[in-house]
C-alpha cells in the first residue's frame, strides 16, 4: 500500500511541476477556437513525454529507497557488506564510472538492479535473498551485470527512449481524437465527446505498441550487460549465476525497475512482446556462444 500511495503521489507531483513548467514557458492551449495548434501540441506531448520520463529517472534512486526500503552502506558493518562494498568499487573502476551507491534491501528473491540519473550518479543494490542463495562468484557476476547496466548509461538512454516514444503516443492520439470528432462525428464548435473517447482509446492502443518498442531495447541491453558481466567477473561465473536464476525462478522487480534487475518475468507467444529481460535459456546460450 504504502508503495502505490509513494507511486501516485510522486506522479501527481511530476504532472504538476510539468504544467507549471509549460505555463512558464508560455505553452498555448494546443486547442483553440481556430483548431488543433499543431506547434503547440508537440510542444505540449514533448514536454510531458521527455519531462515524465526524465523526472522519473531524476527521482529514481529517492524512489527505490523508499519504496523497497534500500539501505544504503555508509560504512562496511561486516564481511559481506565490506565485500560488497569493494567489489563494486573494483568493477567500477575497470569500467570506468565513479563509485555508485551500494544499497541492500530486504527480501526473499534473489534479484539486483541498478537506477539512477547517471553513469557517475549511480545505485546498485542487492536482496538479501541473493547474498543467502548465491555462492561469492555467482554473485560477483550479478555485480558485474549491474555495474555494467549503470557503465553503459543504460538508465538515461532508456528514458530517452521512453521520452520519444511518450511525445508521439500524446501527440498522435490526440491528432486521432480530433480528425474522428470532425470528420466522422461532424462535430462544428470546439469538440465533443468523441474526441476524448477516441483520444483515449487511441492512447491506449498506440501505449501498448510503443511499449513494444521499449521492451525489445530493454532485452537487448540484457545481452549486452550480460557480456559485461562476463568481462567483469568472468564468464563461466556469469554463466553460472543465469543458471542460478533459471533454477530459483526469482519474482520479478516492481515495474518501474524490471528493465534494471538481473531477472524478470517469462513468457512465450505475444507476451515475449513486453518482455523486459530475454528468457534466461537464450542468455545463457549467448554466452555460451562467446557473444
Amino acid at each position: 500500500m504504502k508503495r502505490i500511495l509513494l507511486f501516485l503521489a510522486t506522479n501527481l507531483a511530476i504532472v504538476l511541476v510539468l504544467s507549471v513548467t509549460m505555463r512558464l514557458l508560455g505553452v498555448e492551449p494546443y486547442l483553440n477556437e481556430q483548431g488543433l495548434n499543431l506547434q503547440a501540441l508537440l510542444i505540449f506531448a514533448a514536454v510531458m513525454g521527455f519531462g515524465g520520463s526524465f523526472l522519473s529517472l531524476a527521482i529514481s534512486k529517492w524512489m527505490v529507497k523508499k519504496s523497497m526500503g534500500v539501505r544504503v552502506i555508509e560504512a562496511p558493518a561486516n564481511s559481506t557488506e565490506f565485500w560488497l562494498v569493494d567489489t563494486i568499487a573494483r568493477y567500477s573502476e575497470r569500467a570506468g564510472i565513479k563509485m555508485p551507491e551500494v544499497g541492500i534491501y530486504e527480501s526473499p528473491e534473489v534479484n539486483a538492479f541498478a537506477t539512477g540519473m547517471s553513469k557517475n550518479s549511480s545505485l546498485i543494490a542487492v536482496s538479501t535473498g541473493l547474498l543467502n542463495q548465491m555462492t561469492r562468484e555467482e554473485a560477483e557476476a550479478v555485480l558485474g551485470h549491474e555495474v555494467s547496466h549503470a557503465a553503459n548509461g543504460d538508465m538515461v538512454t532508456l528514458a530517452l527512449i521512453q521520452g520519444v516514444v511518450n511525445t508521439f503516443v500524446m501527440f498522435f492520439s490526440r491528432v486521432i481524437g480530433y480528425v474522428v470528432d470532425k470528420v466522422v462525428f461532424k462535430t462544428e464548435r470546439g469538440t465533443g465527446p468523441a474526441y476524448f473517447v477516441t483520444m483515449i482509446v487511441a492512447e491506449l492502443v498506440l501505449g501498448v505498441l510503443a511499449s513494444i518498442i521499449v521492451m525489445w531495447f530493454s532485452r537487448r541491453r540484457e545481452f549486452i550487460a550480460d557480456s559485461g558481466g562476463a568481462t567483469l567477473a568472468g564468464r563461466r561465473n556469469m554463466i553460472a549465476a543465469l543458471q542460478r536464476l533459471n533454477a530459483l525462478h526469482p519474482a520479478p522487480l516492481p515495474d518501474k525497475m524490471a528493465a534494471f534487475g538481473i531477472s524478470g518475468g517469462g513468457g512465450g507467444g505475444l507476451k515475449r512482446l513486453f518482455m523486459t529481460h530475454p528468457p534466461l535459456e537464450e542468455r545463457i546460450a549467448a554466452l555460451e556462444a562467446g557473444q
